[in-house]
């Protein structure tokens, strides 16, 4: 009676009717913090451009660890308190950039302490005028990939919590 294709358009329209093809997930979240500093962007990327370094310039961090350098693949393990630590994975990393790009490994990651998923981060110095200005650039999806997440993994918490790690609140 109905040929294939109005069989096929009828199904998407009762599909689209009903809501079902207008579900979607989780949409990329970005943060973009940036501090002007008042040094020269070779001193500041001396400290900020060092992978394994994160403990003497980013405050909720009391110590870090790392292996591998500043080559691709190196890890770090940021440790934020007590049972509390990120670990991170370099993706990239150039001393005349002034640049590097590291990401937090899905399968090491607790959502509970930082409500994110696929989490990454460059980091970048640029001499100004006046000094330097670093930029961090965070890019993630919320902590609950469903649809209808609870609050503490939802797309505000884990803005709110990528904010308060990136926080350029610090001084060199």
């Amino acid at each position: 009676m109905f040929t294939p294709i109005v069989r096929i358009l009828v199904a998407v329209s009762l599909l689209a009717a009903s809501g079902l093809l207008s579900a979607h997930g989780p949409t990329r979240q970005k943060v973009v913090e940036t501090i002007e500093i008042d040094a020269p962007a070779s001193e500041v990327w001396a400290v900020v451009g060092k992978f394994g370094g994160a403990d003497v310039w980013l405050p909720m961090v009391q110590s870090s660890t790392s292996q591998g350098g500043h080559e691709e693949g190196a890890s770090r393990t940021l440790v934020l308190g007590p049972d509390a630590s990120v670990h991170e994975t370099l993706k990239k990393h150039s001393d005349e950039k002034m640049s590097y790009t590291y990401r937090i490994p899905v399968k090491t990651h607790d959502v509970a302490l930082l409500p994110v998923n696929n989490y990454s981060s460059t980091i970048s110095v640029k001499a100004t005028d006046s000094g330097s200005l670093v930029t961090w650039k965070g890019a993630f999806y919320r902590g609950y990939p469903n649809n209808d997440p609870p609050a503490e993994l939802n797309d505000e918490a884990a803005v709110a919590a990528v904010t308060a790690l990136t926080r350029l609140d610090w001084a060199i």
